[in-house]
């Protein structure tokens, strides 16, 4: 009994600690007690890993989970971690939260959401952006899965008129014919059920497009001869020409029609898309989701948040271990200088770009493909610039053991150079050794393009 009221007692101070982000004291008591990472939630909603997530502290997530904690546990809701994390938009976390293998199918015990379904709805693309090369191998089935009322992540996305976050559904396979089921609660009830992903864009484009409308509202404060003087100046001028107003919602809408949406399709209340934007008093989509309007789409290019080698890096992360800040591997050792990152110069290179060949680490490449916008290459869609050259990068590759590996003398070798493996360690060895570098320099073949002139006597 006494062991298990101090168990509580320290679980308690480590989800406070987690939840303020104090580090220390996180690290504290866990090397004084690794097990309470792997405690329960102390009775209260969240364990301190969905404290720290919802809160976007990931080293302390990463703490966590490296002294035993689960990476799939639930709270009283059923929500892990990594739906926390995406649904308040801490992309780090998220990130921290995959390189340790958690299920992002995973879904909530309230309304059956995955963790898409929340960033799609909170809008945060770079968690929609990790969530989906993390399920690249699931084809469709992750995108387009339906919460309760069939509600897929596009029907939340385009509802809160999210542009960025359809963009990137949509370029990823989302089913735009995607009809929901019937659903009481509000404000999906209101639209009706049947409703395409187009039926929720245009009921949620008056939120965004009263954000963006522009009205006079007379501040008493002024005086009298300035707004006579204003109706005077309106009374004489003759009326200017009506403008349109690009809103978010109408960006949104004309994505939607340029890439196939039906704006024929008629929900169980016998609503047109257009019929809900006038229900729900958006008019000015009236002209874009109108079946019969001549307005000319654009064609929209593939979404800035593709990235194609997400995926690939993600993968290596996992596979050969992500070097986190909170580890002491780095903290007190030195990286060689010819090994060292060339965007932190803190961790040693371990992939490598597939095309240009740049050597980065696993953390400065995996940063790099979720933050940094891709590239509008044709024929390469979601590829990142390089940072060192700009060219494009479509994937990451492991980098070559051989440059990382000691040399392995085998018996049939005296160690004299005349091996693979011995020639490549005298090399590696010269070029860390200043007096080595000169007779070692003398022995290389001088290619012709780069040898110096001869020096005359």
């Amino acid at each position: 009994m006494g062991n298990a009221l101090g168990c509580a007692g320290l679980g308690e101070r480590l989800a406070a600690a987690a939840r303020d982000g104090d580090a220390a004291e996180v690290r504290r008591l866990l090397e004084s007690n690794p097990g309470l990472a792997r405690c329960a939630a102390f009775g209260s909603l969240n364990s301190p890993l969905h404290l720290a997530a919802a809160k976007g502290h990931h080293e302390i997530a990463a703490l966590l989970l490296q002294n035993g904690a689960d990476v799939n546990a639930r709270n009283i809701y059923g929500q892990t971690a990594l739906m926390q994390a995406c649904r308040f938009g801490h992309w780090e976390v998220v990130q921290t939260l995959l390189v340790f293998r958690c299920n992002v199918s995973k879904v909530d015990s309230l309304s059956s959401r995955t963790a898409l379904h929340l960033a799609a709805a909170g809008g945060h693309v770079k968690c929609a952006r990790l969530l989906l090369a993390a399920a690249a191998g699931d084809g469709d089935r992750f995108v387009n899965r339906a919460a309760s009322g069939g509600v897929t992540a596009l029907h939340l996305a385009a509802l809160h008129g999210h542009v960025d976050c359809v963009h990137l559904l949509i370029d990823e396979h989302a089913d735009l014919a995607a009809q929901t089921l019937p659903c009481v609660a509000s404000p999906m009830g209101s639209i009706g059920a049947g409703s395409t992903t187009l039926h929720y864009a245009a009921a949620g484009g008056e939120v965004k497009c009263c954000q963006a409308s522009c009205s006079f509202s007379p501040d008493h404060s002024r005086s009298l001869d300035l707004l006579l003087l204003l109706l005077l100046l309106l009374l004489l001028l003759p009326p200017p020409p009506p403008i349109q107003y690009v809103t978010p919602a109408s960006a949104l809408v004309q994505i939607l029609v340029s890439r196939g949406a039906d704006r024929t399709a008629v929900n169980c209340n016998g609503w047109l898309p257009v019929d809900v934007a006038r229900t729900w008093g958006c008019h000015w989509l009236e002209h874009v989701l109108s079946p019969k309007s001549h307005l000319p789409i654009p064609k929209f290019p593939p979404s800035g948040y593709l990235s194609s080698p997400l995926a690939s890096v993600l993968g290596l992360a996992r596979d050969c271990g992500l070097v986190l800040n909170t580890s002491p591997e780095f903290s007190d050792g030195v990286v060689d200088d010819g090994d060292a990152c060339a965007v932190c110069l803190e961790r040693p290179c371990n992939v490598a770009a597939e095309v240009c060949g740049h050597e980065l680490c696993v953390k400065c490449a995996l940063d790099l493909c979720s933050v940094i916008k891709s590239y509008d290459v044709p024929g390469i869609a979601g590829s990142i610039p390089c940072p060192l050259c700009r060219s494009a990068i479509a994937s990451f590759r492991k980098r070559e053991a051989e440059d990382g590996l000691e040399p392995d003398l085998s018996p049939a070798c005296s160690g004299g150079g005349h091996c693979k493996s011995c020639s490549g360690a005298g090399d590696h060895q010269a070029s860390s050794s200043p007096e080595k570098k000169r007779s070692t320099d003398s022995d290389r073949p001088i290619l012709p393009l780069y040898s110096p002139p001869a020096v005359l006597s």
